[in-house]
């Protein structure tokens, strides 16, 4: 089996591929920060592998992408001494053999080059993928595989923290779609305002992006909370929740 890690600002997320039925099978996710981290590695990771009968030498190879660089330590000497592997890292040098290309490789997320990996090895036309995580990304891919751009916002968790953090009165409240734009309360008034206003966001940078490449972009939404605003179905043509590990595993291949 192989082992994606994809290391974000708010969690990591360990993906597992069955190579022989070529689908990925598990996912799960540990929190980010590095002190909690160190604790759920060596507690529930081998938790969960023994709960869902795995064996640590049934891991073949492990890719690792990461936007926390305070982790990476971490990470790697958990891989060495857990399943005895050191795993592929990637970094600007690891775009050299792709079939997509980007004018500033030290620059763009390593998470967002394996979404653009994923999509347009599928998809082998203009893509935009849109990735809601703790940031909101746009990137633009045209249909020679040339990364045209990235547009990022703060994400929906983001949004629902910083609104709470920064207003006395206003709580955190769970990110569900209510069936009202109109609030009848502070909790619903909060989901409308920020989950309608997210839609709207959406659609409308689709178009605008749309309309300054004046093309027509086959649209992945992958991420956490890809499946939140389910209204976006309509301009959305597939969601991909593996889209970042996919993307991972096909660079480390590229590599090996």
């Amino acid at each position: 089996m192989f082992l994606a890690i994809d290391a974000g600002n708010s969690n990591v997320v360990f993906g597992l591929y069955d190579e022989t039925e070529k689908i990925w099978i598990n996912q799960f996710r540990l929190e980010t920060e590095e002190s909690k981290l160190i604790s759920q590695l060596s507690k529930k990771l081998p938790t969960y592998f023994l709960e869902h009968t795995i064996n640590p030498s049934d891991i073949s190879a492990i890719g690792f992408s990461s936007v926390a660089p305070e982790i990476n330590a971490t990470i790697k000497e958990f891989c060495e001494n857990y399943f005895g592997i050191i795993p592929y890292t990637l970094n600007p040098k690891s775009y050299k053999k792709l079939p997509i290309k980007t004018l500033r490789p030290t620059e763009i997320g390593s998470d967002l080059m394996c979404n653009v990996m994923a999509a347009f090895t599928k998809t082998k036309k203009a893509t935009l993928i849109i990735d809601f995580g703790t940031a909101l990304t746009f990137t633009a891919v045209d249909g020679l595989g040339e990364i045209l751009g990235i547009n990022i916002a703060p994400g929906l968790k983001t949004a629902i923290k910083s609104l709470s953090a920064t207003t006395s009165k206003l709580p955190e409240v769970a990110l569900k779609l209510p069936k009202s734009a109109l609030g009848k309360n502070t909790v619903h008034a909060i989901q409308a305002g920020v989950l309608y206003g997210y839609i709207s966001l959406v659609k409308g940078m689709i178009d605008t992006i749309e309309k300054e490449t004046q093309l027509q972009f086959h649209i992945i939404a992958t991420g956490g909370l890809s499946s939140v605003l389910t209204p976006l179905e309509k301009v959305v043509q597939e969601i991909d929740k593996n889209l970042t590990l996919e993307g991972l595993r096909l660079i480390t291949l590229e590599n090996s």
